[in-house]
């Protein structure tokens, strides 16, 4: 049984049959459904499962949707929809792997809130270390008394007067003989022991003898106090 023509519906013979669009056509038939053009196999255009020519093919445009107050709340709830779906998907896949996390409201407050926190931390232990508080205090080194000496030449140009450490000396010993010798201190001397004897730059030390390299015995001729002195603390005189 021969089909019917979409256009015209009457039988379509197979000597003018035309196929498209799930549909049969005469050949006279298929045409444009806007301006009539009688349309081919290669120039027509369906839309609905009708044809057209390609000048009045209908053409589809995007509809602009109002900001209207039942738009507007439609949109917040499908956003707070969207983020209660994404916190039970979150939940559901913790401790399973790493994740790109979107970038959220909530993220946002959380991850600024890390970061105060790590700056706090951060200056804490940062003064903590400036004041030394976790650090051992350091030993003081005991620099060499002879690189303190100052040379005539510099002692003309500036007056420097470091902190002389006490060296090592030996075990007190009974005042040798007087011998004559006088000195003249270049330091101030403060006696560590009892047996030493104390004196100020410029003072005059009078009947001293050599004990060893490092140390002196002698009277100080201000205060008349005698005893042991370090030999890098005065000069002949």
């Amino acid at each position: 049984m021969n089909p019917l023509c979409g256009r015209c519906n009457r039988v379509v013979y197979p000597t003018e049959k035309v196929n498209c669009l799930d549909k049969y056509w005469h050949k006279g038939c298929f045409s444009c459904e806007i301006c009539k053009m009688t349309l081919n196999m290669k120039n027509y255009k369906g839309f609905e499962k009708k044809p057209y020519c390609n000048a009045h093919y209908p053409k589809t445009n995007f509809t602009c949707v109002a900001d209207t107050p039942e738009n507007l709340r439609l949109k917040q709830q499908s956003k707070m929809q969207s983020q209660v779906l994404y916190k039970e998907e979150f939940e559901k896949n913790k401790g399973k792997g790493f994740s790109v996390v979107a970038d959220t409201p909530e993220m946002q407050r959380i991850k600024k809130t890390q970061d105060n926190i790590s700056n706090i931390k951060y200056h804490e232990d940062f003064e903590k270390s400036k004041s030394g508080g976790d650090a051992p205090p350091s030993q003081p080194q005991t620099p060499n008394p002879a690189a303190y000496q100052p040379s005539p030449a510099a002692s003309q140009n500036f007056h420097y007067e470091p902190a002389a450490p006490e060296p090592a000396r030996p075990a007190a010993a009974a005042p040798p003989p007087s011998s004559g010798k006088r000195y003249r201190a270049v330091y101030d001397y403060s006696a560590a022991d009892e047996d030493e004897v104390s004196f100020q730059d410029g003072d005059v030390i009078v009947d001293v003898q050599v004990i060893d390299e490092g140390w002196m015995y002698g009277r100080v001729e201000r205060t008349g106090h005698q005893g042991m002195l370090p030999a890098n603390y005065v000069e002949a005189i």
